[in-house]
């Protein structure tokens, strides 16, 4: 079995960006792509959103591409709401997405910001890049500085030999 630490940051939308995911809707929805990503043998850190958009911290196995998972996920949950809950207007998503790779030390940052997509968006406390949800025009890239990825030798050795 192979070992892997591959964590994902995914954003994506209702279509048009409608309201969709209501407090009824939304636990459902956010059960079914729970039960796919499990099936597909991912592992869902955290789960959130607001209405109209969802954030998901993942890692994914790497024998499945990541616009692979999404789209099963995505299309999984939307055709079974919208099979087995007709009492409620049809449910779909937008075809973009975004995706976000990024370490393990940043894995509880980024989980404490799904979990609080709530709070943070009736706050107006938002980051706009982890917002996107990939229908703008133009990529974008995270660069860091060279140095913080250049550690002291010693102390990486130790870090390593720690896990």
């Amino acid at each position: 079995m192979p070992y892997y630490e591959l964590y994902y940051h995914l954003v994506w939308s209702t279509k048009h960006r409608a309201p969709l995911l209501t407090a009824v809707i939304e636990p459902i929805i956010y059960q079914y792509m729970r039960h796919k990503a499990h099936s597909l043998e991912a592992i869902i850190h955290a789960l959130n959103g607001i209405e109209d958009h969802v954030h998901m911290v993942v890692t994914i196995p790497p024998k499945l591409a990541v616009a692979k998972f999404i789209g099963q996920v995505k299309g999984v949950a939307s055709t079974r709401f919208n099979k087995e809950h007709k009492e409620h207007p049809p449910f779909f998503w937008q075809t973009e997405y975004s995706a976000f790779s990024f370490d393990k030390k940043r894995l509880p940052y980024v989980i404490a910001y799904v979990n609080r997509q709530k709070e943070h968006h009736a706050q107006h406390e938002l980051i706009p890049l982890l917002e996107k949800d990939g229908t703008e025009d133009q990529q974008q890239t995270i660069h860091e500085p060279m140095g913080i990825y250049l550690p002291n030798y010693d102390q990486w050795f130790k870090e390593m030999q720690a896990t």
